[in-house]
Parts: C-alpha cells; structure tokens; sequence
C-alpha cells in the first residue's frame, strides 16, 4: 500500500413559562476562553417565549437578585460576544420560520465555504440555500472570519463524515469565535477518478485529493496499485492536475470538478462504502429562536471537575428525560492541556477535555431547559453553540 504525503498546498424557550437565573456581571470579551478549575461560568442559556418582561425582586427574603430572561436575551450575556449589546449593530436572533424562508430565498444570501469551485462543500453550501453566492474561502479559519466580519451572511462548514470521523478542526473553530449553528445539512459524497483528456487508468501512477478522501477511496486506489498524495481539498486537486496538464497523475474529487476544470472522469463511486455522507453546519452571527414545530436539534459544548463518575452524571441529565443524543466528542482543552498534581490523585497528572454533545430536543422544551440547569451543577464552563432545524431530507 503506497504511502499518503503531502505536497501541494493552496495559496496564500420553551413551552410556556419563565426560567429565572442568578444576576450575573457581564464578563469581559475574550478571543479565547479559559477555563479555571475552581471558578464556574456560564453563557446565558435559557429564555421565555411568552410573558411579560420580569423585573427584579428579591428570592425568598434572601440578597440574591434574580431576573426573568426573556428569548431574545438567549446569547447577550456570553463572554464571546464580539459586539456590544448595546450597540445598534448587534444582530437580531431568527425565528425558525424565518430561517426556513432564507433558505428557500437563498438568493439574497453570501455563503462562505471552504474550497475552489468543484469542492463537496460548494454543493453543501448550495443544497442549504439554494441559489446562493457561494464564496470560496482557502481555509476554515477564513470561512469563520468572513462571517464575523459581515463579508458574508453565513458559512457552511463538515463537521463529521460517515466514513471519516470528526473535522476537529471546526469543532475547535467553532468555541474561538463567536458565530451560532442555526441550521445542518447532510450531503453524499461520491467520488470519482479524473484525469486529462487523452489519459488512461493504467497511464496513472498517483493521485491527488483531500486526505479523507483519499481514506474514503483506499480499497479502489490500493487495487489500482495508486501512490496517494494530500492537498487541501478534493477540487484543489482537479485544479492542479488540469493546470499542470499532468499525464501520469489523477484527483479524486467529484463529477463538479471535472466540468468545471475540463476533465475526464475515468471511474465513477470509486468509495469504498455507498454510505458515504458528510454533515455540514450552518454558521451565522445570530442565532434562531428555538421553535418546536419541527423536529430540532441542540449542540452544547460544556467542561467537567476531574473524579469518578462525572462524565456519567453529566450524560445522565439527558437519559433521565428521555433526551436522545446523536454526538458526543471530546476535544482537549486548549492552553491548559493538563491538570497539575493534587493530594487527591497520588501526584498524577491528567488531560482536561471539553465535551461536545448534540441532542435531539429544541431549547423550546421544558426538558431540554432542565437538562441543561442539571447539567450547569457539576459542569464548570458550559455554553450553547445552536438549536436549530434537524436535517430530515433524503440524502
């Protein structure tokens, strides 16, 4: 089996009723979170459709002031906000009626993808708003930024394959900046083996592509007796091999890429499963207000205190009211990847991880609601990245 290296590169809520929370100072802005192992803090996660605005009154005779939050308050209090409640420049939440008409009028809409023309997520980008203009980004990073930084109204960014496993790079994307999952959508993957016109399967001696669909291909390439080699992304490697008119070297990307780059598909499904189908994420800077007239999905990214058990409890919220999860996934946390010795823990160290879950139930649920206050009793950083439409179409 030839060896995969690189070598090219691209250029430079809620049914009726109120939740009331503990009054909190703002924190201030951060580009990256930290997390203290002793301190807990929260994004503001809950918030009332209906009822009048709560004013402040004092718990049971006790100090502690408490305040009625109502919907469209659900991300003013999180520590990533990059701009000002304050300001008039600070973008509105959606409704999920509203997010189902901008993808059904996608033609008003600038939508970042990461790739050349011909990449799998310019058709994602496009299934999920239809009509789109789709922007090429060269990396994930870009895509992110553009959106930030109003270039464009959204980015459609994979988060899983079937086949592959996890983009960790977004999931690690997704908590440095400030945007809100307001939509998925799933696409197949079907790859197939392009080449220049005039070039047979035995003239071939490597191929190009994104590293995982090389993977997604191995049994087909190792059969062919194919050297594989990685670039950014699978239209990337179309691009290159039909600029450089190479005659000994193909791409696997998809049939897209051979109209757009004018060339020749020599094998069609070449992945070694028919069920290859990659998630997208639908990123804005505003988020939807949860609704529950059709069936959502919530993903949440949350840390935990070391010690037996406690992943366990934390699992236990969602089984405990019937809450199915679809996702969990583990992440190391950044800048402070190991904990330091105690009395507790004979000396050791350990990794500190954050959890990534998705959960099948719209933060307009009283379960999803209690869910979630269970979960912030033991959890010490806990912030909703999204509750949004699940994808039910057909792939």
């Amino acid at each position: 089996m030839a060896a995969t290296t690189s070598i090219v590169r691209s250029s430079p809520a809620l049914n009726s009723g109120e939740v009331t929370l503990s009054h909190q100072k703002p924190k201030p802005s951060v580009p990256i979170p930290q997390f203290p192992s002793k301190r807990r803090r929260f994004t503001s996660l809950f918030a009332a459709l209906h009822g009048d605005d709560g004013g402040d009154n004092n718990n049971n005779g006790s100090n502690e002031i408490t305040k009625t939050v109502r919907l469209e308050n659900l991300f003013e209090d999180s520590p990533y906000d990059v701009v000002s409640k304050d300001s008039p420049f600070h973008p509105k939440p959606l409704s999920s009626t509203q997010l189902s008409n901008s993808v059904s009028d996608g033609s008003c809409l600038r939508v970042a993808y990461q790739g050349v023309r011909g990449a799998f997520s310019e058709a994602a980008a496009e299934k999920a708003y239809p009509n789109c203009e789709a922007v090429s980004c060269e990396q994930f990073d870009a895509a992110f930024e553009a959106v930030e930084k109003w270039t464009v109204d959204r980015a459609v960014l994979p988060i899983e394959n079937s086949l592959g496993g996890s983009i960790h790079r977004n999931y690690d994307l997704l908590l440095r900046h400030n945007l809100h999952i307001v939509g998925e959508v799933k696409l197949a993957v079907r790859h197939c083996l392009l080449a220049n016109h005039g070039v047979k399967v035995e003239d071939l001696k490597k191929v190009l592509s994104h590293p995982q669909a090389l993977a997604q291909c191995e049994n087909t390439l190792t059969k062919l007796s194919l050297a594989r080699e990685a670039v950014d992304d699978t239209a990337l490697a179309a691009k290159y091999v039909a600029s450089e008119k190479l005659k000994d070297t193909g791409a696997v990307a998809s049939s897209s890429a051979a109209k757009i780059y004018e060339l020749n598909i020599l094998a069609q499904d070449i992945q070694d499963d028919c069920d290859n189908v990659t998630r997208f994420l639908m990123l804005a800077r505003e988020p939807i207000i949860p609704g529950i007239e059709k069936p959502f999905k919530t993903s949440i990214v949350f840390s935990l205190e070391e010690g037996p058990g406690v992943l366990f409890k934390a699992l236990a919220v969602f089984a405990l009211r019937q809450i199915n999860l679809t996702k969990i996934e583990s992440r190391p946390l950044r800048n402070q990847p190991l904990r330091g010795p105690d009395n507790s823990n004979n000396g050791l160290k350990y990794f500190d991880y954050l959890f990534y879950v998705d959960f099948e139930a719209s933060m307009a649920e009283e379960r999803a609601q209690n869910a979630l206050i269970h979960l912030k009793e033991f959890a010490t950083f806990l912030r909703v990245l999204g509750s949004y439409p699940l994808d039910t179409t057909m792939i």
